[in-house]
Parts: structure tokens; C-alpha cells; sequence
């Protein structure tokens, strides 16, 4: 299966995040990016050496950067929102800059756990086991008959978390998938309800 996507994704994450306000992250603003492309390299050379295990744990670990990186970057706006007045185009590019990167770390998330991940997917055939698709509750709902979610498939159960605030057509089967949707639709639910309307309301 091509990861091409997650890869695009990743680096589109550390992008957004580097766009955002210095005063958004705990550090330096293009620190995740730097890990990012840092991170790509061993990344690579796992993938080509045929070395899933290797990959999936870097994978795993970059995630977990960028997750933190994401929910800081939420909590800095509220703690700044909370000091005193802000101005309302600052609160709305960052409240969409971390929606988006949010939107994009979780859909890595989900891309990365079920099934045993991509490559498991791939070769295997995809076995319900963190989400379950419609396409997969046609059959038996255990076997992927020829079928098996690509990385916008999970882009778009992460983009209804981060909207509707629930994931719609996809059953959520394991705590761990439910766990990590609720870190989700926190995040997103505190940048567009809490940030998003002081802005609005700023700006008029």
C-alpha cells in the first residue's frame, strides 16, 4: 500500500505547526518539523529495507511529538486567550492552524493502528479491529473481501471527530480508538467552540 499520503500528511502537520505563533509552542516553532524531517530518514531507510517493525515504531514516536506539539499549541492559545484581550485574526490563524494539524495527526493515528497498520492491511487483508467500515459490515464484518480502508478513508473518520464530533458511518471498536478520539474532538472542540467564536466575536 503507498504511504506516499501519510508521509504528505506528516510533514504538512509540521508545516502548520511551524506557521503558528512562537508564542504557540513550547519551544521553538519549527522544532517538530525539524523532528519531522529528521525523523524521515530512518524512516525511509526501514521502509526500503523491508523492515515494518522499525518503521512503525518511528512512525509511532513521531506521532507522539506531534500530538504533544498539537494539544500544547491549543493550550497556549486558551492561556493566552484567558490573560487578556488578543486579537481576533491572531486567535482565528491559530485556532485554524491547529484544527488542521490536528485533523491531519490523528488521521496518521488511526492510518497507523488498525488492522496492525498499513503494511499488515496490504499484505494480509484487513481484519476489523480498531475501526469498522460499511464496506466491511457488507460480509461477515471480520474480512475485507478484496477491500481495505485507504488513508482517506481515516482522514475522513478524523475529519467527522473534528466536525461532527463523532465518527458517523465508522464503529469504533477498541479503547484504544476511542481513547484517541476523544483526545480528537477535545482538541478540535476547544480551538472551534472556544477559540474560534472569542474570535469571531473579537473581530465584530
Amino acid at each position: 500500500m503507498p504511504r506516499w499520503p501519510a508521509t504528505v500528511a506528516l510533514v504538512a502537520v509540521g508545516v502548520l505547526l511551524a506557521l503558528v505563533s512562537s508564542q504557540l509552542t513550547v519551544g521553538p516553532s519549527w522544532v517538530p518539523l525539524a523532528v519531522i524531517l529528521v525523523l524521515s530518514v530512518p524512516l525511509t531507510v526501514a521502509s526500503l529495507r523491508g523492515r515494518p517493525h522499525m518503521r512503525r515504531v518511528i512512525g509511532f514516536a513521531g506521532l507522539v511529538i506531534v500530538t504533544v506539539a498539537v494539544a500544547s499549541a491549543a493550550a497556549l492559545l486558551i492561556r493566552q486567550l484567558l490573560q487578556g484581550p488578543v486579537e481576533g485574526t491572531y486567535l482565528l490563524t491559530g485556532a485554524g492552524a491547529i484544527w488542521a494539524a490536528n485533523l491531519l495527526t490523528f488521521s496518521l493515528w488511526y492510518w497507523e493502528i488498525d488492522g496492525g497498520g498499513p503494511s499488515e492491511r496490504s499484505r494480509d487483508g484487513h481484519v476489523s479491529s480498531d475501526f469498522l467500515f460499511p464496506q466491511l459490515q457488507i460480509g461477515d464484518g471480520t474480512s475485507s473481501g478484496g477491500w481495505w480502508p485507504g488513508f482517506l478513508d481515516y482522514m475522513f473518520v478524523a475529519f467527522n471527530a473534528s466536525t461532527a464530533f463523532s465518527p458517523t458511518d465508522t464503529l469504533l471498536l477498541t479503547r484504544r480508538a476511542k481513547v484517541l478520539m476523544m483526545i480528537q474532538s477535545l482538541i478540535s472542540g476547544v480551538t472551534v467552540i472556544v477559540i474560534a467564536a472569542r474570535a469571531i466575536n473579537t473581530l465584530g
